[in-house]
């Protein structure tokens, strides 16, 4: 029997090209909807066994959306499927009720596998955040909690932040991290402008005064 989703995602190219991904794999969609309220309405009517759903819609959210379909009553496991791989955005599916969360440049049989692991009532992410799952899971959520604008950051990019800290320059951390000068370069432009700092050493100090805040505490 072949496994049954719905998909809201506001994005149509997006939406056909999944379509004809997933169908090649024997997975039927049912419907693909780009609007969040009529992906609430599908879901109710359809029941599918899997709601694929974007984070990022106008009108309505994804995790709002998660959220309603949860409080409806619904049990089939809904799944974040996006472009986001900032941490914050997973633990907030999480905390919701999400049975997924998975990036769209995932490998097409990798997202296929994922979805047939969900439906049997694994709880699946991106593997480049299934550290964070792991978090979760433990009840470990203080440090994310706690990171302000550090949850902007991808986990590449705190790794490169870190080595950053070091005094690495960027033909070192390059090298340690089996990446080219050019892609470091992109991320630490990435990493000053999430932080919302102009040099290395401004992000390097901050990154050291917010690792000394979450290891020592100050009691209030």
């Amino acid at each position: 029997m072949s496994l049954k989703v719905l998909l809201i995602d506001d994005h149509m190219l997006f939406r056909e090209g999944l379509i004809s991904l997933l169908q090649r794999r024997n997975i039927e969609v049912l419907a693909a909807v780009g609007d969040g309220n009529e992906g609430i309405k599908q879901a109710q009517e359809l029941e599918p066994d899997i709601v694929l759903l974007d984070k990022r819609m106008p009108v309505i959210d994804g995790i709002s959306v998660l959220k309603h379909l949860k409080k409806l009553g619904l049990t089939m496991p809904i799944v974040m499927l996006t472009t986001s791989s900032n941490e914050q955005d997973l633990l907030d599916a999480l905390k919701a009720g999400a049975s997924g969360y998975l990036l769209k440049d995932m490998e097409p049989d990798g997202l296929v596998s994922a979805l047939r692991d969900i439906h049997v009532g694994k709880t699946v992410v991106a593997p480049p955040l299934t550290s964070v799952l792991v978090r979760f899971v433990k009840g470990d959520m203080t440090v994310s909690q706690s990171k302000g604008p550090f949850s902007e950051l991808t986990p590449r990019e705190s790794e490169i932040l870190e080595l950053m800290a070091e005094g690495q320059g960027n033909k070192l951390i390059a090298r340690n991290l089996g990446i080219s000068d050019g892609t470091v370069k992109l991320h630490v432009k990435a990493v000053l402008r999430k932080l919302n700092v102009h040099s290395r050493v401004e992000a390097a100090v901050m990154y050291i005064e917010h690792k000394h805040r979450v290891e020592d505490p100050v009691e209030e």
